[in-house]
């Protein structure tokens, strides 16, 4: 159970995420989406139960898991001395890619940042910082992808480009878990999808969450 002081902010969770799965997460403001997300990705302590990255106890400290789990939440994590392309080619290098600086060009690209490589992070617009949190995580290997709303401030053309990254990163073997409210990204991406309403998690069909979380 995700929740904080010991108290539970939705209801009984359970759920297995395989390679090439993408599970969302859905629901109204406050059902506790990013919470579960946190308590899922083990970046809290769950109020109950336990979460397992490749059939051992998840610990965000742990090497295994660093090396395993790319995330982006709702967050400004950046180096804020370095701009954009140092930035990814900063996690490129940690990250031991081939071509590191072909990474960055092809990141810098798809995610149409292109003309600010040079600039640093606080010159950046919301939607640009949010294409740098999504291209840090994109740039680097992972068996895992978190995603906490990752079409906030995106535009309609760059959630497709996600939405096919996303679906292409699962297609490659990649686990997928996300929270969103849009019900287009939902639809194109979700194998599963899990509800939160209250107590009760109700895990549905994609096309039906997208359905309820589109009014």
């Amino acid at each position: 159970m995700a929740g904080y002081d010991g108290s539970a902010v939705c209801g009984q969770f359970s759920a297995d995420l395989n390679p090439g799965q993408v599970l969302a997460l859905a629901g109204a403001n406050g059902a506790g989406k990013s919470t579960m997300l946190r308590t899922l990705s083990a970046r809290q302590e769950p109020v109950a139960g336990s979460i397992k990255l490749d059939g051992v106890p998840a610990d965000e400290r742990s090497l295994h898991y660093r090396r395993s789990v790319a995330a982006v939440f709702d967050d400004d994590a950046f180096f804020p001395a370095l701009t954009v392309s140092e930035h990814l080619l900063l996690i490129a290098l940690g990250h031991g890619l081939d071509d590191p600086s072909a990474a960055v060009s092809r990141e810098v690209g798809f995610f149409g940042l292109d003309s600010h490589a040079e600039d640093f992070p606080h010159s950046l617009s919301s939607g640009q910082k949010r294409r740098l949190l999504l291209a840090s995580a994109f740039i680097r290997p992972f068996t895992l992808l978190v995603l906490d709303e990752p079409e906030q401030r995106l535009d309609q053309t760059m959630r497709r480009r996600l939405a096919e990254r996303i679906v292409g990163c699962a297609g490659a073997g990649a686990a997928i878990l996300l929270a969103t409210h849009d019900p287009l990204l939902l639809a194109a991406t979700a194998d599963r999808c899990a509800v939160l309403d209250g107590d009760d998690v109700a895990f549905v069909a994609p096309e039906r969450a997208a359905e309820l979380i589109s009014g």
